[in-house]
């Protein structure tokens, strides 16, 4: 039986295949994802996947016990295998290898790749390993070479021709030359480029194959200032690529216009120089696209651009009417930018019915939803609700998978309780709930519907219950040996054999990003890795693409990734200690720093709970701590919640307040206080002045939310009546 390992790998520990999930099935071909729905209804329960989380330490007993039961079933079908007895051995390996102790470890390898074909090239590996840490050089060389001779293809002889490859320099050449993208081969390259920096080839190698941004961009900036005569069209494009996710956008808009010219290049082109101040480029830029495209999605926004670009009324009119005309995923935003241009004019009249065409025929785009969604807030502060909830009413009907459908949803629901229209309220809360689960104003929703999940008000004193899963669900993309490391948390060869089979950086499929980014926080890359989840949709818009991003999020492990539990033990006692809720501090911890223990703000916050070296002296003389280092998680754990609490007394408990302070700082906190009330907690968090400081008060909520109706049972028992899947185990 050939077992698949696209996206129906994600049903592995899913009991309930959804009716959403299936209609989806029907879009995409199905025959890989019934193979794996197959087997897993025949794969036996695992008794090693459970004990991959502990330490090692504590599992190695129980290893023990089942690497020596003969007993333990072993069930085969290639090329995926479930042998536990194998999986024992090989952790138990594995273990004995990180703590130096390769003798043991070579007696638990022994023979081992004959019954666990799946990672029969790592238990070489592995063996390989074992005697380089117990300094027999000698068996480790020979070891080294039987991997090369058995398994000449497969990524993991990189390791070999890497070590090999000391003594024997062709050898190096030919990692570079088979394995371009390994880590050892890049490692290679480096090495190489030390000696002799003039080398343009190993430059590109860096370029395309490398994951490490710094090395990038060193490899970046040598092509570009050295060797730009010698570059191609796809180096360019990965150049552009670069540029563009550092927000560089003048430099990528001068890169795209050397890269393959496909739409999306095309229009990278003009906006990049547009945003860099570059006038005459963008409109060069632009013009290209619309010439060479004319039919093209980004050329309906070129236009638009050319439109705002022009100096002159008549050109921009001309701009945006062939925009509506042609491309009427964009006519909305264009008529809303033709009646700017007629109001200019002092046409009002045509101005109004430009308006009402774009209401009225395009009220599912973006740009008619922002400015419904404006004019209902500015009608609402003048205190007329019903006039707001007739503007805003509409947007999650017409627009409901745009990011203000969810706030519009539960402001209707508020208007219409100021309006006495309880049920009207509730059913717009039990929307929001139902239809947007992860949401900020999800949570809200459920607040106003009297659920107990924690006000503003009494978030710091709720203690849930904690309960992560067991098991590692099987990766959404990858072949069977990455799968079998990931599952078995052998994180870092899992990433580095992932290295080798993910080139695709500039245009990943949904599958490959996900998988991507799932592997990154594996490595403890959180930042980029949960980056690469949030992602998934920002740039996708075929309705292929949607749906299998759709089926993504009704699957566990898309929440869990988004959400980790790092420095659980850490939180939880630090927590206790200074009676908060744990959910709420790890919340606030992703927000800041999304568990990245070294990062450092521009301002010179450090760590987990970016916390000022300032504030970190002063809490530090508060609770008469001399020695203490803020990128030590515990250290930085105990001094943020510390002050945490502190934000918490001053504000009697009001944890709105207490997050707000500790973004903007008490001062702020109190004039914002004077401005607005506290009399609606909603409109105080919708009226800070701030934007960042908004959209943080926000995050951290809705960061709280999430780790709520995921970890704990209770809450998502009860969210199961709104039709929320229970992710917890």
């Amino acid at each position: 039986m050939a077992i698949g390992v696209g996206m129906s790998a994600l049903l592995i520990g899913v009991g309930v295949i959804t009716s959403k999930w299936s209609d989806w099935q029907q879009s995409r071909s199905t025959t890989g994802q019934l193979q794996h729905q197959l087997f897993n209804q025949l794969e036996p329960k695992s008794e090693i996947l459970p004990l991959v989380s502990l330490p090692p330490e504590q599992r190695v007993t129980k290893l023990i016990e089942i690497a020596q039961n003969s007993s333990t079933p072993v069930i085969t079908f290639a090329p995926v295998q479930t042998p536990d007895r194998s999986r024992a051995r090989y952790l138990l390996a594995s273990d004995l290898i990180e703590r130096q102790q390769g003798k043991e470890a070579l007696d638990w390898l022994e023979g081992l790749e004959k019954e666990y074909p799946v990672l029969a090239a790592h238990v070489m590996l592995k063996r390989a390993q074992a005697y380089e840490s117990v300094k027999d050089q000698k068996k480790a060389n020979a070891a080294w070479k039987k991997l090369l001779e058995k398994y000449p293809d497969s990524p993991v002889a990189a390791e070999a021709l890497f070590v090999l490859g000391r003594q024997d320099a062709k050898l190096w050449d030919l990692a570079i030359e088979k394995f371009p993208n390994h880590p050892r081969s890049l490692e290679i390259v480096e090495s190489r480029l030390k000696k002799d920096p003039e080398q343009v080839a190993l430059w590109r190698i860096l370029l395309h194959y490398s994951h490490d941004d710094k090395v990038v961009s060193r490899a970046l900036d040598q092509l570009v200032n050295n060797y730009r005569d010698q570059l191609t069209a796809k180096d360019w494009e990965a150049i552009a690529f670069t540029y563009w996710e550092k927000r560089l956008y003048e430099k990528a808009g001068l890169a795209y216009a050397s890269a393959p010219p496909t739409a999306m290049n095309l229009y990278r082109s003009g906006r990049g120089r547009q945003l860099g101040g570059d006038r005459s480029g963008a409109i060069a830029g632009y013009q290209r696209l619309i010439n060479t495209f004319p039919e093209a999605r980004d050329t309906g926004l070129a236009l638009i651009r050319m439109a705002q670009l022009s100096s002159k009324p008549e050109d921009a009119i001309f701009y945006l009417d062939r925009a509506i005309e042609k491309h009427p995923d964009h006519a909305g935003e264009a008529l809303l930018e033709k009646a700017k241009i007629l109001d200019n004019l002092r046409n009002t009249k045509l101005a109004a019915q430009t308006r009402k065409l774009a209401l009225d025929k395009y009220g599912s785009s973006d740009a008619v939803t922002e400015f419904r969604w404006k004019a209902a807030k500015e009608i609402a502060k003048t205190g007329d609700y019903l006039s707001a909830w007739r503007w805003a009413e509409p947007i999650p009907k017409q627009n409901p998978d745009h990011e203000l459908a969810p706030e519009a949803g539960f402001w209707v629901g508020k208007w219409a309780m100021r309006l006495g229209r309880s049920q009207d309220a509730k059913t717009a809360f039990e929307f929001v709930l139902s239809k947007y689960p992860g949401s900020f104003y999800a949570w809200r929703s459920a607040s106003m519907l009297g659920l107990d999940v924690g006000d503003f008000n009494t978030v710091r004193q709720k203690l849930p219950q904690v309960i992560r899963p067991q098991e590692r669900p099987k990766l959404p993309t990858g072949s069977p040996a990455l799968q079998e490391l990931h599952q078995l948390g052998q994180d870092r060869d899992a990433w580095t054999l992932w290295q080798t089979e993910f080139d695709n950086f500039i245009k990943p499929t949904v599958a490959e990003q996900f998988t991507d980014g799932i592997l990154l926080l594996a490595v403890g890359e959180n930042i980029r890795g949960i980056h690469q989840i949030e992602s998934l949709s920002w740039w996708r818009d075929t309705p292929e693409e949607e749906a299998e991003i759709t089926a993504f999020k009704q699957q566990p492990i898309y929440w869990h990734t988004l959400y980790p539990f790092p420095f659980l033990g850490y939180t939880k006692a630090w927590s206790q200690k200074h009676q908060l809720n744990p959910l709420l501090v790890t919340a606030l911890m992703r927000q800041e720093s999304r568990f990245e223990t070294e990062i450092r703000s521009s301002a010179g916050a450090v760590g987990l709970m970016q916390i000022m070296p300032t504030t970190g002296k002063w809490v530090a003389q508060q609770i008469s701590v001399k020695d203490y280092n803020l990128e030590n998680p515990n250290d930085n754990i105990r001094l943020g919640t510390w002050y945490l609490d502190h934000t918490h007394d001053t504000y009697k408990n009001n944890s709105l307040l207490a997050v707000a302070s500790y973004n903007a700082g008490p001062g702020n906190v109190s004039k914002w206080i004077d401005q607005l009330g506290l009399t609606d907690p909603d409109e105080f968090v919708e009226y800070i002045p701030f934007p960042e400081t908004k959209g943080y008060v926000e995050h951290v909520f809705e960061n709280y939310w999430n780790y709520l109706r995921l970890y704990n049972p209770e809450t998502a028992q009860m969210l199961t009546k709104y039709g929320h899947q229970s992710f917890h185990p």
